[in-house]
């Protein structure tokens, strides 16, 4: 593995200059700008985390400051310890090592090279764990900061080679591997009673794959794919197709429908029919029958399931309509009242009364950075068909593999996927009625009949 360090950002100088002891980060900016693997297996933020993240070199900044074509940001470099997870926060002390102070870079570019960032990720309060060779960028910043070279050359504290340390592995709930129908169902019927709960069903062709939606995926760095730009996402489908939108009443429909038609969302399918989320499980190209599959299987408190018309679907699923940079105004540590005064919750609660104009001004913080599953209307033959509901992701919010407080997780690994889809389609579940479209179900109706090559 690379060397790794934490990189800590914060957009208020003054909580970076000067003495610094004990800093806190909102859980929902936690390995932001992270490879998606080291995220992975740290984001349930245990000890064995814990450890991993205080063993690492660790570089304290503020966010990057431009003044014509040049560029300042604060920097420090130290070590932490004592970090200790919240609800919303994670605190740990800083032991400032080096103090390089205002570092000037003639560009943007020259920051953003240095610890290998890319253009959002200067702009940002985050926690991110980034990949690099912590003894090249510490003899860049003692060049342009050549008074601190001899406390670079210096013994350091903590060893560097800590940067090489390994994160702990990722784990999941996986109760059995299922190679037939019945192998699959029986695993399900294992599972023990829960009360208060609803249970959902997604499909994975891959086992590899997060339970992520569309739009909040990133590459493999960490850097977004799509997330930045939601709002001109949906903004420019609306402007193309405007005719198909006209009868959605709450824009929950609408992403609802975007997201039928292939469009990054923050919504993630989920189905109510098991044997649906094994066939999307099984279902894909010839180069992934013999990938293992995967069904998650998600229990949900009832109190977390809502239906199309709540009011709590309605403030996140209207995160869609603000602008990145008004979203990164968002600040969910704040108290009810605090927060309904900010300027960006007003802005959410214009387009919250553009589909309910009764809406009072008193939005939840903790609610907009949920995750809620909804059971949308059944808009379109595909949700019918794949008794389909969704679960909406809100502002800045990701589900652990492990599942957190009022979304548990399960997970049987798929094999023998051919067999499977057999079996399926004996019982009907097949591409036709699972995509009842006529395109699908003509490439079904192909494939079925397709006649075997004629022996030579």
């Amino acid at each position: 593995m690379s060397e790794s360090f934490n990189y800590i950002s914060f957009g208020n100088r003054d909580y970076v200059e000067g003495a610094v002891d004990i800093i806190e980060m909102s859980r929902g900016r936690m390995f932001e700008y992270t490879p998606t693997d080291i995220e992975k297996r740290l984001e349930d933020l245990g000890p064995t985390s814990i450890a991993f993240l205080e063993k690492l070199p660790t570089f304290l900044c503020s966010e990057i400051s431009r003044s014509g074509t040049a560029a300042s940001m604060v920097v420090k470099y130290g070590r932490i310890e004592n970090t200790t997870p919240g609800r919303k926060e994670v605190s740990t002390t800083f032991k400032t090592l080096i103090d390089f102070g205002d570092v000037e870079f003639a560009d943007v570019d020259q920051a953003r090279g240095l610890f290998g960032a890319d253009g959002f990720q200067l702009y940002r309060t985050h926690w991110a764990v980034r990949e690099g060779d912590v003894k090249e960028i510490l003899a860049k910043l003692a060049q342009l900061k050549p008074e601190l070279a001899d406390a670079v050359a210096g013994p350091m504290e903590p060893d560097l080679a800590a940067g090489a340390a390994e994160p702990p592995p990722r784990t999941k709930n996986t109760i059995g591997v299922a190679d037939s129908v019945e192998a699959f169902l029986q695993l399900l019927y294992g599972l023990p009673a829960k009360g208060s709960t609803e249970t959902f069903f997604r499909g994975h062709e891959d086992e590899r794959f997060e339970l992520t939606p569309s739009l909040l995926r990133k590459w493999p760095d960490g850097a977004w794919q799509f997330m930045p730009n939601e709002h001109r996402l949906c903004k420019e489908l609306l402007i193309a197709h405007y005719d198909e939108f006209q009868a959605d009443q709450y824009c929950l429909d609408r992403l609802v429908r975007m997201q039928h038609y292939g469009l990054p969302t923050r919504l993630l399918d989920i189905s109510g029919n098991p044997l649906v989320a094994l066939f999307f499980a099984c279902y894909g190209g010839p180069e992934l029958l013999e990938v293992a599959g995967e069904v998650i299987v998600l229990r949900v408190s009832s109190d977390n399931v809502k239906y199309y018309d709540s009011d709590t679907v309605s403030c996140l699923a209207n995160l869609s309509n603000l602008t990145y940079a008004q979203k990164s105004e968002i600040d969910l540590k704040l108290e009810i009242e605090a927060f309904n005064e900010t300027g960006v919750a007003l802005k959410l609660l214009h387009h919250i009364k553009s589909e309910k104009g009764f809406f009072e001004p008193r939005i939840v913080p903790d609610d907009l950075g949920s995750i809620v599953c909804v059971k949308a209307k059944q808009t379109n033959t595909r949700i019918k068909s794949q008794s389909g509901a969704f679960l909406l992701f809100g502002h800045e919010a990701a589900l652990p593999e492990s599942g957190q407080e009022g979304i548990e997780i399960a997970r049987i690994t798929i094999a023998n996927k051919q067999h499977i889809l057999d079996q399926l389609d004996s019982i009907n579940i097949n591409a036709t009625t699972v995509y009842p479209s006529i395109d699908r179900t003509a490439v079904h109706l192909r494939e079925r009949y397709r006649q075997p090559t004629s022996p030579e």
